[in-house]
């Protein structure tokens, strides 16, 4: 049987009650916002981009107000996380002489595999949705290309072997968001490449800038 999950919603102001929105947030409110994001975003209410942009604003929020309308539009009952309807997650993406492009709204396996043979493979994780707070891609490109685009603040890992290939990481030198997901990318190019970069939420554009 499937463990089930719960999320904590931080407290809420009561309706009408402007005296205690506008009270002053601590650091452990804060965290327990994110906490609270991290769950939603490890079971697909939440894409990554969305979760770097509500745990932004979590962390600089001065008033319990402020807080609240971080989660305004996400339960807060304690539902079990086991029953929220989920896309089918992509475990292989594989081009051959090929192009292969994952974008928009997908859903990330807990363990990917990407392969690229004499073609190339675009993953961009900006809006997509995750099986939990550790996520593995394994790339291996073989004489061909792999490149993978993540969102500003998320905690990423390069690691692997490159054969007569190049592996890189151009990702924008910005902290790691505060109860970010992991994603560790086990890269193994042979005679080909294996790149990560970072695309910021707010302008969608990638930073070439290397960490």
């Amino acid at each position: 049987m499937a463990e089930e999950h719960f999320v904590e919603p931080a407290p809420a102001s009561p309706a009408g009650n402007a005296g205690e929105a506008s009270e002053r947030a601590s650091d452990s409110d804060r965290d327990r916002v994110v906490s609270v994001l991290r769950d939603h975003c490890a079971v697909g209410r939440l894409t990554l981009d969305e979760f770097s942009e509500r745990t932004g604003a979590a962390l600089v929020a001065r008033t319990r107000g402020d807080l609240d309308a971080v989660l305004a539009d996400l339960p807060t009952s304690l539902w079990p996380l086991a029953q929220v309807p989920r896309r089918r997650a992509r475990r292989w993406i594989v081009a051959v002489m090929g192009e292969s492009e994952s974008k928009g709204r997908w859903r990330l396996g807990e363990h990917t595999s990407v392969v690229a043979v004499m073609g190339e493979c675009h993953l961009d994780l900006s809006q997509a949705e995750i099986d939990g707070p550790d996520i593995v891609i394994t790339a291996l490109g073989i004489m061909g290309s792999i490149e993978i685009v993540t969102p500003e603040g998320i905690d990423v890992d390069l690691t692997g072997m490159s054969i007569m290939g190049r592996r890189s990481l151009q990702v924008h030198d910005t902290p790691v968001l505060r109860g970010s997901p992991r994603i560790l990318i086990r890269a193994f190019p042979i005679m080909g490449e294996v790149k990560v970069t970072t695309r910021t939420a707010s302008s969608g554009q990638q930073r070439p800038a290397l960490r």
